[in-house]
């Protein structure tokens, strides 16, 4: 696969990512081996105590590692990760950059760092990611044919069982 076709598959497989969509999570680059994403804090991604909750801020980052871990063309999916909170962040765009350490047939190692809007260190996340033989274009190919079998299907009405 071509290298603008490969990011461009990369990208549409990343628009799948309801989860992060939701919270505001952006790709905004994305290339062999490295990945930015990047997410405004609003009102619903802070705690009780009114700082960015953690779920919010791992979510940007494990955005960013799905991204750099997919960019070689072939799915890859989280085996182990973890997150060490620096400082808080409350206000304004969190930053996340995932640059892949390691790669091989089978794995896929990254580090991700999350950064607040004066370049201070939020989050340090590290990500190890399983390899799949599955290339990002099958899953786009199957993603529209789910598309297309639930276009031509009846809705079922409320109130009735089968």
């Amino acid at each position: 696969m071509p290298k603008m076709d490969l990011l461009a598959a990369v990208r549409r497989v990343m628009t799948g990512d309801r989860w992060a969509l939701a919270a505001g999570a952006r790709l905004v680059e994305v290339r062999p081996g490295y990945a930015r994403t990047t997410m405004r804090l609003r009102d619903m991604h802070l705690n009780g105590v009114e700082v960015a909750q953690g779920g919010a801020v791992f979510t940007l980052a494990d955005y960013a590692f799905a991204a750099c871990s997919n960019s070689h063309g072939t799915v890859a999916v989280a085996l182990d990760v973890s997150i060490t909170f620096a400082r808080a962040a409350v206000q304004g765009v969190l930053t996340a950059e995932a640059v892949e350490e390691s790669r091989t047939r089978r794995t896929s190692v990254c580090t991700v760092r999350v950064t607040d809007e004066e370049g201070a260190l939020v989050a340090l996340f590290r990500g190890t990611a399983f390899r799949k033989q599955d290339s990002l274009e099958a899953v786009l190919a199957a993603r529209k044919a789910r598309g297309a079998r639930a276009q031509g299907r009846p809705r079922r009405q409320a109130g009735r069982s089968r």
